[in-house]
């Protein structure tokens, strides 16, 4: 109820909504600060580390690759250098070669052949009927009359299928001519294809025109340029592993690791999307976004719990300055009321003093002969003497309100602290009958006079003996106020036989504002405003209290000291 009338208020709701968005606030910076650094700190040694694998498997292919091509080469050469052009250009001869290098090297080699220095094949070993082919105008043979070796790039040629040549030159007779094989394009091929990570990663061959050498695992055509723009032929040819990262056409970015092959002339290029390579990066981060909601959540909760908890302690505490505000106002009306019942009072006197006198005046009046032999005379003498009776009581009556609905007179005196306490028993006697509590004096009559202001200590007395009322209203029980003599002081004692004070509250109870009775039944100020009194005066006052048995307030004053004037002092109200 209480959170649905906070809603409800204004002035309470924007202070719940700023003490929330602080408490937000103040929670998610560090949150997002340390978590920021750990995500970027995570994400550089993620990154160098996935960078640092591919890297690493690049060139571990890269060098896989050319011992590949350069013991196919240094195969051919040994055959050229070893078995010379006459046994060579012997197709048996050749054609059981081809088998030895076949059984040898798992059927890498597809075929051999035999060609003189005109571009003529003059012997042929495989399954393909290439004898007497003319080769004098490809690429791969005018760069074999150039060097004393060669691989070719990837092409169709005369067989109209993906190969390339590995030849050798030699020289008989001061002629040159050149012993070729074709490597099995399957078998290169898989070298390249079997370098694979993750769902996306996958490896080609490029040449320096940016052709394919081989077939990569999508369908997709190069740019065009050199090694397809993936290398910068300008900067120079470094054989070091390259990273790059591009955007492609469909706004996917791809990372691509190149390496230079076969005397620089191929280039081989690993490509893998971005997202797939942090793909574990990316699952962590979906777990930290995860728990970072459900903590944000959390704190919401917390941040809207402690602030909804704090705002209703902030309202209770306004009700009850809202309350004690109320109370000073109804205080107030008391006071005035006092004064009212003051001049009351004083009217009062005025009539019931001509009353008195004028029974007095009747009493004289019977004393003559001509009323001695009435037969009613008895009855009017009781009757002005019960006016007699009653008029002085009235008078008492109006003097003792008098004396305490009067302004306080602050001004030290010397009185009789014994006749003050019969005064205030006198004043509080009807009230403790109704509440069924007796009211009990041991007073020792030998007491000196004290020093105090009589306005106030009636005050105080009255004050104490309305909290043991108050104390004992429900159940009855008894009050004794006990007067003594201890050294120099006289010490009055106020004890009931009430429920007594929890422990917890003894050491707050002269506290201003700390009351222990109802909402609306006290202020909280009166045994606060009482200890000032006391100590002004240079008293001492104290409470001893056990749950279940009572409560006693004892107060230590001064004896009047002789020639000592009486002093003003700051006035108090305890009332």
């Amino acid at each position: 109820m209480l959170r649905k009338e906070l809603l409800q208020l204004p002035y309470y709701r924007s202070l719940a909504l700023n003490m929330m968005a602080t408490i937000i606030v103040v929670s998610f910076i560090p949150v997002i600060l340390v978590g920021s650094t750990i995500y970027f700190n995570l994400y550089a040694s993620y990154r160098e580390k996935v960078y640092a694998h591919l890297e690493e498997l690049v060139e571990k292919h890269r060098q896989k690759i050319d011992d590949f091509l350069g013991d196919k080469l240094a195969d051919i050469r040994f055959l050229a250098k070893n078995l010379g052009y006459a046994n060579l250009s012997d197709e048996t001869f050749l054609q059981d070669t081809l088998a030895s290098l076949q059984r040898n090297y798992h059927y890498a080699f597809v075929d051999l052949g035999v060609v003189n220095g005109s571009g003529q094949q003059v012997a042929y070993a495989g399954p393909f009927k290439l004898a007497e082919a003319d080769y004098a105008d490809t690429d791969w043979f005018q760069q074999a009359m150039q060097k004393a070796y060669v691989i070719s790039d990837v092409f169709l040629g005369l067989r109209r299928m993906p190969h390339f040549i590995v030849a050798v030159k030699g020289r008989v007779n001061g002629k040159p001519w050149i012993l070729r094989a074709t490597i099995d394009f399957a078998i290169f091929n898989d070298l390249v294809e079997n370098i694979r990570v993750g769902e996306t990663g996958f490896a080609y061959i490029l040449n320096r025109n940016g052709e394919f050498q081989t077939h990569p695992l999508i369908d997709f055509i190069p740019s065009k340029g050199c090694y397809g723009q993936l290398f910068d032929c300008d900067r120079g040819m470094d054989d070091r592993v390259s990273i790059r990262e591009w955007e492609g056409d469909d706004g996917k970015k791809s990372i691509y690791f190149t390496a230079l092959l076969k005397d620089k002339e191929w280039l081989l290029v690993y490509r893998q999307e971005r997202a797939d390579a942090f793909s574990e990066l990316r699952r962590a981060q979906g777990i930290a976004v995860v728990i970072f909601i459900i903590g944000g959540i959390s704190i919401i909760i917390m941040a809207f719990t402690l602030s909804i908890r704090q705002v209703d302690r902030i309202k209770e505490a306004d009700r009850g300055k809202e309350m004690m505000n109320q109370q000073m106002i109804e205080t107030g009306k008391l006071a005035s009321i006092g004064e009212l019942a003051a001049g009351i009072a004083h009217e009062i006197n005025n009539p019931v003093a001509i009353m008195v006198e004028e029974a007095g005046w009747i009493q004289d009046l019977l004393e003559e002969e001509d009323f001695e032999q009435s037969s009613n005379l008895e009855e009017l003498e009781r009757a002005l003497k019960q006016i007699n009776t009653q008029g002085k009581r009235c008078k008492e009556i109006t003097h003792k309100l008098l004396s305490f609905a009067r302004k306080t007179d602050a001004r030290l005196q010397s009185f009789s602290i014994n006749d003050l306490i019969e005064e205030v028993i006198d004043l509080s006697e009807q009230r403790a009958k109704y509440a069924k509590v007796t009211l009990t004096t041991r007073l020792d009559e030998d007491l000196p006079a004290i020093q105090a202001s009589p306005s106030e200590m009636q005050q105080v007395f009255l004050n104490l003996i309305n909290n043991a009322v108050d104390a004992l209203e429900k159940k009855g029980g008894a009050i004794t106020v006990t007067s003594l003599r201890r050294d120099t002081q006289a010490v009055i004692e106020v004890q009931d036989n009430g429920p007594g004070i929890p422990p917890a509250n003894l050491d707050r109870i002269f506290d201003p504002f700390y009351t222990t009775k109802p909402v609306g039944k006290g202020t909280g100020l009166g045994l606060s405003i009482c200890y000032g009194i006391i100590k002004k005066m240079g008293g001492e006052i104290s409470v001893q209290s056990d749950m279940d048995e009572g409560t006693t307030f004892t107060i230590a004053l001064p004896f009047h000291k002789e020639g000592e004037e009486e002093r003003p002092a700051g006035g108090y109200s305890c009332r």
